[in-house]
């Protein structure tokens, strides 16, 4: 019983200290509602640089990758950022005993 309030207790002390600021942004509207709040986090891009209708942006830079995955072209030297499992067969044929990329 002690453990199951604590538990709760728990539960109750931390729902509210964490939560994530998430969903589905229209790019479009990146700069009207939510740059601020992104470069007050971090983000050192303006939202023109993530989303242009009339120049060159980051949404010009997904590729897809491997048999359907989406990856991000992020620098000059064709740097590719995608998840583990899409790149697996391409990091490995790149890889040799003296060169193991995993």
């Amino acid at each position: 019983m002690k453990k199951l309030i604590l538990s709760l207790a728990f539960l109750i002390a931390f729902r509210f200290a964490a939560f994530a600021i998430e969903g589905l942004w229209i790019p479009l509207l990146l700069g009207l509602l939510n740059e601020k709040e992104m470069q007050s986090m971090g983000m050192k891009m303006t939202a023109e640089d993530i989303y242009s209708v009339n120049k060159g942006s980051l949404k010009d830079a997904i590729v897809q990758f491997g048999s359907g995955c989406t990856g991000e072209i992020i620098s000059p030297k064709g740097l590719l950022l995608t998840n583990h499992h899409c790149g697996r067969s391409q990091i490995q044929s790149h890889s040799s005993v003296e060169h193991n990329y995993f």
